[in-house]
């Protein structure tokens, strides 16, 4: 049996002079020069590989999964794929520590060899850096219970390996010091789940909200007339016009109370139908000292304390910061729509008097909302990109990674300057234990007993890496030191990434935006002043945060990369920016969706009242919308390839919106059918024979592999036959008639109206999907909030917050409600 050296061995050339002894390299080679590769131990150096290979895609995946996004959630599939590797990391780990001790007690060493220490690093490297696929779950429920139990095992036992197994003072020290931040991160994610389920701004706050909500609504008129005034006094600031003599902003929202911050502290009490809350502060009447009311202001705060849009709104008109960019307020908004809408995924009814409150204050407040040179396109925009960072709010709020949910400066300073004494402190403290007192023994052994401590870890590196091309024990050497820098730099890389995401989130943001708006400090003082104009440019250089995004997919592998050896399946599921065309047109066929005055619909009415009613047929609905998406999907994407835009001139108005929302809605078809209103197992019947009968149709090389010119004949083919070919399913029959013809009518001269008429028919389709037929499709849209959330969210918060329906989804009719009057 080898036997391992304690004083030294002549192997590397460190420094120009004499060769030193350096017993860490012999020691950390020594198993593989004398390893019988056809026996048990290449099974450890096999595990050896593996382990490299999984923290080398460890540290890819972590360093570009967060490359250019500021979100705090992960992707579900490189998540699962993380969560993978780590529950491979653990068993191997396991195996190799398991192995190396025994080596380590058959050599008859004091203390554990250099290579099960480096194997007991890993682990705890690893235990460390599996906050990377845990959830933040401010959620009830026995799984958080589960997962902090289970973590906290792992913990227990890495702290029986340390303290059991090493005797030097030195080496328990060093891996003690880990095993505390190991500990003291547990603990500090445990507190903050606790905190955050325990706290009315956080967990309990949709019950909260739900009674706010009621009672703000039943105050009078007047009542709001005064906090009005009152703040705009307080601010002596006369509302500002744009010159000829209209509001520069709308009072809907000036008005608004909607909470964004501070209504936990609002004077509550609950009862059998909810939480009782005393929004106005009551005036001191007979029989009632105004010392008791004195005493009751300072215990409990009133609406006037409360952080509300209508605050920030009116903020704007005279401050600097929120003029400037008026994005600022728009967040502020969100935030408040986020709070309103958790109540819905949560089982907590929006009621209609809300609803119609809420549809006012977005289609007559936020949509007519000028300032400047903003016009029609900016104005959806903006509407749009408010309800983009509402979904994002909800995305982070239920799949967090990172404690931005409960971002403040108060919680800032606790958790990222207090927290790290507190840990340096226990690390000192674990340094004297380790000693039996003695501090300068400690520091002393610290240094010596780690011989990595003692000549350098970049010198050892360097020695073993110019030997490994010359030398197999020196090659597998330095797979196990590659191993151990790739977990350091990947644990040091998350945890400046943690800071740097929750400084620039969304949540940091509307904390200090509300501490801007509530203190008169935080606006005067010559440094706070200056920190939400710092962050702001950091977002705006670091993080891409306003492009709302979607999924695009060709049902015929249109729009293929012009590298023909690229894989076909990345290319046609791609993403694309919803093109500004396509928001204008929703935002405005929403605002006319006010309950049944322009009712939704599948794309009947669109083609009745424009001038090709013949084209009518392609709407029938008794196939569901999922058939109408796919037919005039096909059609679309005929007409796309066989009648392409001209390079240098404007595409016709309609084009891409229309282009971009046919992909979006087929891909929804084909990945999310629980999101669209029709049954979910008959949508993914109806698109399997499609793509079915397409491959059978073209052949299945042909199929993905053609040119779009040679796809489009054959379907062309196929509308101009009496009779459709056996196994040809009728969606496709009927798609390729409806684009043969677009295509007549567009090169009859009919350009923009054929476009303008899809263009229509696409956004009237989207918008149809949008809204919730029933609780399943409210738990779809939430279940897809793991993955980012998908565009027919937002639609569908739109029409969750302003009471938008489907004609055939009304139950009992909502009560009428005010003209609307839009200008977008």
């Amino acid at each position: 049996m080898k036997k391992m050296v304690s004083d030294g061995y002549p192997l590397c050339d460190i420094d120009n002079s004499a060769t030193p002894r350096l017993p860490f390299v012999y020691n950390l080679t020594i198993f593989y020069s004398e390893a019988d590769l056809r026996g048990d131990e290449a099974l450890m150096v096999a595990t050896s590989i593996l382990m490299f290979a999984l923290a080398v895609l460890f540290f890819i995946l972590n360093l570009f999964s967060r490359f250019s996004d500021g979100s705090a959630n992960l992707n579900p599939s490189i998540r699962i794929f993380l969560s993978s590797m780590l529950s491979l990391f653990l068993p191997a780990t396991s195996y190799l520590f398991s192995e190396a001790k025994n080596q380590s007690k058959a050599g008859h060493l004091e203390d554990l060899s250099i290579r099960a220490r480096t194997i007991l690093m890993w682990m705890l490297l690893v235990e460390l850096l599996r906050k990377k696929v845990e959830s933040i779950l401010l959620t009830a429920g026995i799984q958080v219970y589960s997962h902090t139990v289970e973590r906290g095992a792992r913990v227990v036992w890495l702290g029986s390996l340390i303290f059991f197994n090493l005797k030097s003072t030195g080496k328990k020290a060093l891996y003690g010091i880990l095993w505390v931040l190991a500990a003291a991160k547990l603990v500090q994610r445990f507190a903050i789940i606790e905190l955050a389920k325990r706290s009315f701004a956080y967990r309990k706050n949709p019950r909260l909200l739900s009674a706010y909500m009621a009672e703000m609504l039943k105050l009078p008129a007047d009542h709001h007339r005064h906090l009005h005034q009152k703040a705009a006094d307080e601010q002596c600031s006369p509302r500002s016009d744009d010159g000829g003599g209209q509001p520069r902003w709308s009072d809907a929202l000036r008005s608004c109370n909607y909470a964004v911050m501070g209504e936990e502290d609002l004077k509550r009490e609950p009862g059998p139908h909810g939480y009782k809350l005393v929004l106005v502060k009551p005036t001191p009447t007979e029989g009632v000292a105004a010392a008791d009311s004195d005493d009751d202001s300072t215990s409990y705060s009133y609406i006037e304390d409360v952080v509300t849009v209508g605050r920030i709104w009116r903020l704007a008109d005279t401050n600097l910061l929120l003029r400037r960019d008026p994005r600022l307020k728009r967040l502020c908004l969100s935030f408040a729509l986020y709070k309103l809408l958790r109540r819905r995924l949560e089982d907590l009814p929006i009621t209609h008097l809300e609803a119609s409150n809420c549809h006012d204050l977005i289609f007559n407040g936020l949509l007519v909302e000028k300032g400047g040179r903003r016009g029609e396109r900016d104005a959806a925009v903006a509407v749009i990109q408010v309800f983009s960072d509402e979904i994002q709010f909800l995305c982070e709020y239920y799949h967090s990674i990172h404690p931005v949910v409960v971002a403040s400066p108060f919680f800032f300073v606790h958790n990222y300057i207090l927290f790290p004494i507190i840990v340096l402190a226990l690390c000192l403290l674990m340094l004297t234990l380790c000693s039996n007192g003695d501090v300068h023994y400690a520091f002393h052994s610290f240094t010596n007993d780690n011989y990595v401590m003692s000549t350098g870890i970049l010198k050892m590196a360097g020695c073993i890496l110019r030997r490994a091309s010359r030398s197999a024990p020196y090659l597998f050497c330095s797979i196990d030191i590659s191993i151990t820098f790739l977990l350091l730099l990947t644990l040091a890389y998350e945890e400046v990434w943690e800071v740097i995401v929750f400084l620039l989130s969304n949540w940091f943001m509307v904390s200090l935006l509300c501490s801007h708006t509530s203190s008169a400090t935080w606006r005067t003082h010559r440094v706070l002043r200056r920190v939400i104009p710092a962050i702001v440019a950091a977002r705006n250089t670091m993080m891409n945060q306003h492009n709302v995004r979607i999924k695009q997919l060709s049902v015929l592998w249109f729009s293929r990369p012009p590298l023909p050896w690229l894989p076909l399946p990345l290319s046609t599921t791609g993403m694309a920016v919803v093109p500004m065309e396509a928001k204008k047109l929703i935002v405005e066929r929403l605002a006319r969706a006010s309950y049944h005055a322009h009712p939704l619909s599948n794309g009947m009415p669109v083609v009745l009242s424009g001038e090709h009613r013949e084209l009518s047929w392609a709407c029938d609905s008794s196939g569901g919308v999922a058939e109408v998406i796919l037919v005039w999907h096909i059609a679309t994407s005929l007409l796309e390839a066989r009648c392409p835009g001209q390079k240098g001139t404007q595409p016709e108005p309609g084009r891409a919106a229309a282009t971009a929302l046919s992909r979006y809605c087929a891909y929804l078809v084909a990945f999310h059918p629980k999101l669209l209103p029709d049954d979910k197992d008959g949508t993914k019947f109806l698109y399997a024979g499609v793509k079915r009968d397409l491959r059978k149709l073209m052949g299945w090389c042909a199929y993905y592999c053609s040119r779009e010119v040679d796809v489009s004949n054959k379907l062309l083919d196929i509308a101009v036959q009496q009779q459709p070919q056996q196994g040809t399913s009728k969606v496709i029959c009927k798609g390729a008639r409806l684009g043969k013809a677009l295509i007549d009518k567009y090169k009859d001269g009919a350009r923009e109206s054929v476009w303008k008429l899809l263009g229509d028919l696409w956004t009237e389709v989207a918008t149809y999907a949008a809204p919730a037929s029933g609780e399943m499709h409210v738990k779809a849209h939430k279940e897809a909030l793991v993955g980012g959330g998908e565009f027919i969210t937002v639609l569908w918060a739109i029409a969750t917050h302003t009471g938008i329906t489907r004609q055939e989804d009304s139950v009992e009719p909502p009560p009428p409600s005010a003209s609307v009057s839009c200008r977008v």
